[in-house]
């Protein structure tokens, strides 16, 4: 839990920001929606850009970091989740509190409204919180796609996994086949954290918690059945103050690690001497 009170006053400090790239240890899919579906194409075709481009949207990295971390910290139960969408086939539970020192709320942001509870009890939300965390949609580097792998591609930047369903009764196979970009492919990975208090340096460490969380565990659709693992590398950290904004200061290089440990280590010694 972290030390922030309903009396914290917010102001911004500044922005912390980190790049790296994300790469696929795993093909990765990350799913369009079947209002995509083109003829002959993959049964679930993976989302790209305006130019034919796989990415990974901002709105996928940010969802998953938070659910990691919400099950990390054992927010998972009925009580703890309440409902962002009720449609048949699509609910979507998150978790949300109106603690003040929330980290997730805090990290992630939560708006205040009437609320419906995973277990069927209704409340009245008055917290209003902005989110801290900022994640951009990470472009593909097309330079990770190799000749040799688009070789052995069913698109030119995409393959085709084939997958079966078994019916347990007539043992018929009913086929699909999922879109994904290869392993070896690499991404862009850009985030920001606003600092607009003291307290918020505590929430560095919690994404750098999730990120570490993340490369054990995997992202997009398929994970279970082994799509979706990957691992980041050549961590930058930069640090804008509000001078940055305000008076054209410089902006300020933090440190570059190779990896999410090494950025997890620097992450602790570099926040608390932001200023």
């Amino acid at each position: 839990m972290s030390s922030h009170t309903a009396e914290t006053k917010l102001r911004l400090i500044g922005k912390l920001f980190l790049e790296g790239d994300m790469v696929c240890e795993t093909g990765l899919h990350i799913g369009a929606g079947k209002g995509s579906l083109d003829l002959g194409g993959a049964d679930n075709p993976v989302v790209k850009d305006a130019f034919g481009r796989p990415y990974v949207p901002g709105s996928s990295l940010r969802g998953r970091l938070r659910a990691l971390l919400e099950h990390a910290d054992g927010l998972v139960s009925p009580a703890d989740l309440v409902y962002l969408s009720r449609r048949r086939g699509q609910e979507v539970r998150i978790h949300q509190s109106d603690l003040p020192g929330d980290e997730i709320c805090l990290l992630f942001g939560r708006n205040p409204g009437r609320l419906e509870k995973a277990n069927g009890e209704t409340v009245e939300s008055t917290a209003a919180t902005p989110s801290r965390l900022t994640v951009y949609d990470a472009p593909l580097d097309l330079e990770s796609i190799t000749v040799q792998m688009r070789e052995n591609l069913d698109d030119e930047l995409t393959e085709v996994k084939s997958e079966n369903a078994i019916d347990r009764i007539t043992c018929q196979a009913n086929p699909r086949t999922l879109e994904r970009v290869p392993a070896g492919a690499r991404f862009q990975v850009r985030l920001a954290v606003d600092i607009l208090c003291d307290e918020d340096r505590e929430l560095v460490g919690r994404l750098a918690e999730s990120l570490r969380l993340l490369e054990d565990d995997s992202l997009g659709g398929g994970g279970s059945r082994g799509s979706g693992r990957v691992r980041f590398s050549g961590w930058k950290a930069a640090w804008r103050s509000r001078g940055y904004y305000s008076a054209g200061d410089a902006e300020v290089s933090l440190f570059e690690a190779a990896d999410t440990a090494g950025l997890q280590t620097n992450l602790r010694d570099a926040v608390s001497q932001l200023a």
